[in-house]
């Protein structure tokens, strides 16, 4: 069972009824900056996703194990960490110790940890049967970890070849067999769209329903809708985008474990200029959907702090 750490009385109130109908005066008491928000009966738990500092972190602006020391400032209780901003840690003092550590800084500061984001553990999706295998063998101790830490999931990419049939059918074999043992240690395991054919749900979920599996479904981000680039490379410039964003985030909800509510720029009013965050919400609201949503802010118009909180507060003024 994950952890629940520095909930609100409010919503301890709630889970012990059974998450029954909230009045408008208790919902009144949620207020911006919780770890949690009821929207349409149902429980959020709000999460930093890591990625919001990255360039703090990478300008060395910011210790990545004071992550959690961040999160609580900007008025977050549940966090979501990036494996890829600790390679050099990673290297230096060992994996184990680095999740140890993240274990320390995440009690000390009294925050949930909710799901890690694996990038550097290898291609799930490559055609090649051995590297998929050394894959999906790095996976596992990001699984153990995330059991270690009481996260509920880890998001995974699906990268691996350039080729759809070959795609198909290598990203089945990666994501079930690293699933199979996932669910050993009750842990989710979580395709993002994040480019390519991950980006595609047309492609995505008859993989995701043809596994069965419930603790493989996937991570809904409001952004990342390349579905090709120029180069047969991973990233770079888009040459095409999923036609409809809507509709497709629509369709990753139907077996998500996990949201990110992604946003670029803002108007002076606070609305998001390059996203409908109205419509993504109602999809959420629209699909039963309970479980955590991210606040991810990815641009350089604000910077990284600013950019946070204006998501959050944007996801937040929708969600309720």
């Amino acid at each position: 069972m994950r952890r629940l750490l520095s909930i609100p009385i409010i919503t301890l109130l709630f889970l012990a009824q059974g998450c029954q109908n909230a009045t408008k005066e208790e919902q009144g008491k949620i207020k911006e900056g919780t770890e949690s928000v009821i929207s349409k009966d149902k429980i959020h738990t709000i999460s930093l996703a890591q990625w919001s500092l990255h360039r703090e972190i990478e300008t060395g602006k910011l210790d990545p194990f004071d992550f959690p020391k961040a999160a609580k400032e900007l008025g977050f209780n549940a966090v979501e960490w990036v494996d890829q901003l600790y390679q050099k840690e990673i290297d230096s003092l060992g994996f184990d110790a680095v999740i140890e550590r993240w274990k320390t800084e995440s009690e000390t500061y009294d925050v949930e940890n909710v799901l890690i984001m694996v990038d550097r553990a290898g291609n799930l999706s490559s055609s090649d049967e051995k590297e998929r295998n050394e894959a999906i063998e790095k996976h596992k101790k990001y699984v153990d970890a995330a059991a270690y830490l009481g996260c509920h999931a880890i998001r995974v990419n699906t990268f691996g070849t350039f080729d759809a049939n070959e795609w198909v059918a290598a990203t089945y074999d990666g994501l079930k067999k690293l699933s199979e043992y996932a669910a050993t240690k009750n842990i989710n395991v979580l395709p993002e769209n994040h480019g390519w054919y991950s980006s595609d749900p047309r492609v995505l979920m008859p993989v995701i329903e043809k596994i069965n599996m419930d603790n493989c479904g996937t991570l809904a981000d409001f952004g990342n809708w390349c579905i090709k680039r120029t180069k047969e490379e991973k990233w770079g410039e888009c040459a095409e985008e999923y036609p409809d964003k809507y509709e497709g985030f629509e369709k990753l909800m139907t077996r998500a474990h996990a949201v990110s509510a992604k946003a670029y720029e803002f108007d002076e009013n606070g609305n998001e200029t390059t996203l409908d965050f109205e419509r993504f919400v109602k999809i959420i609201k629209d699909s039963g959907y309970d479980g955590p949503i991210s606040v991810e802010y990815e641009h350089e118009s604000l910077n990284e702090r600013e950019g946070i909180l204006a998501t959050k507060k944007l996801l937040l003024r929708h969600l309720k």
